[in-house]
């Protein structure tokens, strides 16, 4: 009980840092504390680390990501990234600019590991269920992913829904990427090389932007999908059987359909929102990551198999004991940080094979 006690204060006076501490303690200690905490879901094969966090949370009465009130919603969720930060990873240059689009003027970030350098540029889509998310809340992700795919990230600040509709915000996202085809040169971009990518909402983005452009003069090179969200319209296994007590939950999930797509009256089989029913031909190099414990897990494993039917060149890793978020862990979880790392190399390796 005092064990609870302490562990609480240590929440509540930093989060972080207690994340951190937690992160630390033997697999069986964590193991017994989700007992102590009577976490009710059986997920024998999920990080432990990250179960406490589930468990711990649903002690709070806090499930999922996105609650009714959607701008309160982003408020947490930005306050929630920050309470974990810690020193984040050094880049060599880091910018805030903003985009002079044909859609508007839009604010993204600019990470550059060698700045007298020429290096391929990663154009990154934060994910956030097209609701929530900023360029804070995956400032240490793409700066991990700047620093191990040795390349430029450029991390796009797209409008969000239900404020927009979704084929504005596509079109801002595809923008940026023909923005930075035509900037190639005062970017310092080596021959060129442009890849997209995106976590969840965001790669969603980023393949339907490489699904837009295909023809088109500024197509991308590669992309790079975590988790994406694909198919709005169809439920499989996964969905049924991870979608209580995780980052990402069925209620998640038809906040997310009904702000993005049903209140905008998109239908959900539109390409515009889910790709897996678009033309999947001569689409980019793609490199697809989904974690086991997630309700889109079969979504993902199901495009990476269309794609390769469809001729794409594909590379595809499932992450077993992930949950859906896990890019967002890094800066608390020594796994998380690891496999981020992993996957950042793995892609850029990928990516020269392919280009």
């Amino acid at each position: 009980m005092a064990g609870k006690q302490h562990l609480k204060k240590l929440a509540e006076k930093s989060q972080g840092s207690a994340a951190r501490l937690l992160d630390r303690l033997p697999k069986m200690v964590q193991e017994s504390i989700v007992r102590s905490l009577n976490y009710p879901y059986d997920y024998p094969e999920l990080d432990s680390f990250v179960k406490c966090l589930m468990a711990i949370q649903l002690k709070q009465g806090r499930t999922g990501l996105v609650g009714d009130d959607i701008p309160q919603s982003r408020i947490e969720f930005d306050h929630n990234m920050r309470l974990l930060q810690a020193k984040p990873t050094k880049i060599a240059q880091v910018e805030d600019i903003h985009l002079p689009l044909q859609s508007g003027m839009t604010p993204a970030r600019h990470y550059h590991p060698a700045p007298k350098k020429k290096l391929p540029l990663i154009i990154f889509y934060h994910g956030g269920g097209f609701l929530i998310g900023s360029l804070d809340t995956h400032d240490e992700y793409c700066r991990l992913l700047a620093k191990h795919a040795h390349a430029q990230v450029l991390s796009v600040d797209y409008p969000l829904a239900p404020e927009h509709h979704p084929s504005h915000m596509v079109q801002v996202c595809e923008d940026a990427l023909a923005w930075s085809h035509q900037h190639a040169k005062q970017l310092g971009i080596l021959k060129k090389r442009i890849a997209v990518a995106g976590d969840s909402a965001g790669g969603n983005l980023a393949t339907v932007v490489a699904q837009r452009s295909r023809d088109k003069v500024y197509a991308p090179q590669a992309q790079l999908l975590i988790y994406p969200a694909l198919d709005f319209k169809s439920r499989h296994p996964s969905y049924y059987s991870y979608k209580d007590g995780l980052v990402l939950t069925d209620d998640d999930i038809q906040r997310v359909t009904y702000h993005y797509a049903e209140r905008h009256q998109v239908d959900l089989e539109d390409p515009l929102i889910s790709p897996i029913y678009g033309n999947l031909k001569n689409l980019p190099s793609t490199y697809l990551i989904t974690a086991k414990h997630d309700v889109l897990h079969d979504e993902g494993k199901i495009y990476a198999h269309q794609l390769r039917q469809h001729g794409v060149k594909l590379h595809y890793d499932n992450y077993e004991e992930q949950t859906h978020g896990f890019i967002n862990l890094t800066v608390i979880s020594k796994r998380a940080k690891k496999q981020v790392i992993e996957m950042s190399k793995k892609f850029r390796k990928f990516w020269d094979k392919h280009s």
